[in-house]
């Protein structure tokens, strides 16, 4: 997405180390794969995990070309276990400080991923926040699917999209909403996803006299999503740690579904307490009660969210808005290099690969 919204402003852009039709390029191009990196004469590179191997290689093409290198750091969990958290450590030690001596900028996705590119030692100056986009046309205001009426789920619905396990805080959800809008007949609870926690929760709603008020259904398919979120109240992210992304609330304040979230960084940083929803304490139940009190008694304010929530989006969180930043780091970095080097600026069209 980020590739087809920076070639359609102007830039030329080629990916590497993916498979031929991931990343979008223009028709004129060479076709990726063909020349290979060095082939392709970047004025910028983007290389994604700061110290991961696709940085390495970055950072030898860019060193090799004298372009900038911009990283982009998610800081996602590792995957793998002990592998994985080998893998990282070894990138640390064996790479980390030949790629931080060659980055001249790192764009972090959240507020726990500037934090972590510092703690890898780059330069906090070095550090820019710019959140994952979102598709406002593929996720836009009044869209519905016949996904809930397959599923015989009417009513006000309170949604949760996501793996049911550790850290999520499912349980501070449904614990919350049986104490609440769970004792009502217009409201439902739909937990859409699969995880190690779906037989305990099961338990948990039986034991709260409310499974005819929570329904669990697998994960919906991404054409499906957007019609979901229309047919829905509210988005429920009750996260209890750092390590849940909150990648669900910026597709819902694009569909002008109100949220109310968890107070972690992650999901702070993506809008305002009373904007576009409610940001609650993390892990406190009685918070949620009272959050989730708040938020359904009141059809004009979650409206009010509503319509914040996709102004927000269009505006701050879609993908030309997030191109554009990412176009003003890349430019401002090559400017950088020209006066250091003494060179003559090159056109605003040059290209750029990830």
């Amino acid at each position: 997405m980020l590739a087809r919204a920076l070639l359609g402003r102007g830039h030329h852009v080629r990916g590497f180390g993916v498979p031929a039709a991931a990343i979008p390029h223009s028709a004129s191009d060479t076709p990726p794969g063909e020349g290979g990196l060095r082939g392709f004469g970047a004025d910028a590179i983007i290389a994604y995990d700061a110290l991961s191997p696709s940085a390495v290689r970055g950072a030898r093409a860019a060193d090799k070309q004298g372009v900038p290198l911009l990283l982009v750091e998610s800081a996602m969990k590792p995957r793998g276990g002990v592998l994985a958290r080998l893998w990282n450590r070894m990138g640390r030690i064996l790479w980390g400080g030949y790629v931080r001596a060659r980055a001249a900028g790192v764009i972090a996705l959240d507020p726990v991923a500037a934090r972590r590119a510092v703690d890898m030692g780059f330069a906090p100056e070095l550090v820019r926040v710019l959140p994952q986009g979102v598709d406002v046309a593929q996720f836009r205001p009044g869209l519905l699917s016949s996904w809930l009426p397959t599923h015989r789920v009417y009513g006000r619905i309170l949604l949760y999209v996501g793996r049911l396990d550790d850290g999520r805080g499912i349980e501070v959800l449904v614990d919350a909403f049986a104490k609440t809008v769970g004792q009502r007949l217009d409201w439902n609870l739909v937990l859409a996803g699969e995880g190690p926690r779906e037989l305990s929760l099961r338990a948990r709603v039986d034991r709260l006299g409310v499974a005819s008020r929570v329904h669990f259904f697998p994960r919906p398919q991404s054409d499906e999503l957007p019609g979901l979120m229309g047919g829905c109240t509210l988005l429920a992210v009750p996260a209890t740690t750092d390590d849940v992304l909150g990648r669900q609330i910026p597709r819902a304040m694009a569909c002008g579904l109100p949220v109310v979230a968890s107070d972690r960084p992650r999901l702070s940083a993506l809008f305002k307490d009373e904007e576009c929803g409610l940001l609650i304490k993390s892990g406190d139940v009685a918070a949620w009660e009272a959050g989730l009190i708040k938020a359904a008694g009141s059809p004009a304010k979650r409206m009010r969210w509503g319509t914040q929530a996709r102004d927000v989006a269009v505006k701050v969180l879609s993908w030309d808005r997030i191109a554009e930043g990412v176009e003003e780091e890349l430019l401002a970095l090559r400017e950088d290099a020209v006066k250091e080097d003494g060179g003559v600026e090159l056109a605003p069209d040059a290209p750029a690969s990830e």
